[in-house]
């Protein structure tokens, strides 16, 4: 299984709608996505490991899926709908990560 996750940098000028992203746009996804997901989870940032300085993202979504072929096949054809989303929930672009899911 792998994770592909999508982070949201924090920072001074960041605006992140998180209301609009939970209930718009993530939603979006997983209808798009259909069975190919396996699970999203989503990670609010609230602090980091400095006392009283923000979380370094502003939010992260995991998304799941089988394999790279499976997320390649299901994401690639409505990449360029979840980008042209990205506009009304925040003013940063997220940085992707796939990984190789290790569950203990």
């Amino acid at each position: 299984m792998i994770k592909v996750s999508v982070m949201y940098p924090n920072g001074k000028d960041v605006k992140f709608n998180t209301e609009y992203y939970k209930t718009k746009h993530l939603p979006m996804i997983v209808d798009a996505l259909g069975s190919a997901l396996k699970g999203l989870e989503l990670d609010l940032g609230i602090a980091s490991r400095v006392p009283g300085e923000p979380a370094p993202y502003v939010a992260i979504a995991h998304l799941k899926f089988d394999d790279i072929a499976s997320f390649k096949a299901s994401f690639g054809p409505h990449s360029e709908n979840f980008a042209a989303d990205v506009k009304n929930y925040s003013n940063v672009q997220g940085e992707l990560q796939i990984s190789e899911l290790v569950t203990f």
